[in-house]
Order: structure tokens, then sequence, then C-alpha cells
């Protein structure tokens, strides 16, 4: 598999990932309203957890390519 193909299916995966913590902040504060801690605390959690997927694993990639590319 080479680099850009991998790269393609990163940004699939980013943009994924930022509808999904779109999706929870959404979900987290309609149920704060509500009032039901439970849901309350899981949506935010899932909405922080995947806001640091989106913008860490384009990072973490364009960090492994400038390192293979520099080595």
């Amino acid at each position: 598999m080479t680099p850009l193909f991998t790269g393609n299916w990163l940004g699939i995966i980013s943009t994924v990932c930022w509808i999904l913590c779109f999706y929870f902040l959404l979900t987290f504060i309609e149920n704060l309203r509500k009032g039901d801690e439970r849901i309350t605390k899981q949506s935010k959690i899932a909405a922080i957890i995947f806001l640091s997927l989106a913008l860490l694993l384009p990072a973490v990639f364009n960090f492994y390519l400038f390192v293979q590319m520099h080595s």
C-alpha cells in the first residue's frame, strides 16, 4: 500500500471522525438541556474522542511521511 493511497483513506477517516464529533456534540447539547447526566457524559466523551482522532490521525501520518522523506 503506497503512502498516497493511505493518505486518501486517512482523509476519509478523518472526515468521518469530524462528522461523528459534530453529531455527538449536538447530542451532548440536546441531552444537556434535558438533564440526562449519563447520556450527556457519554456524548461528551465520544465527541472528545472523535475530535482527538480527527486532529491527531492526519498529524501523525504527516509526521511519519516527514520522517520517511528525510531519512
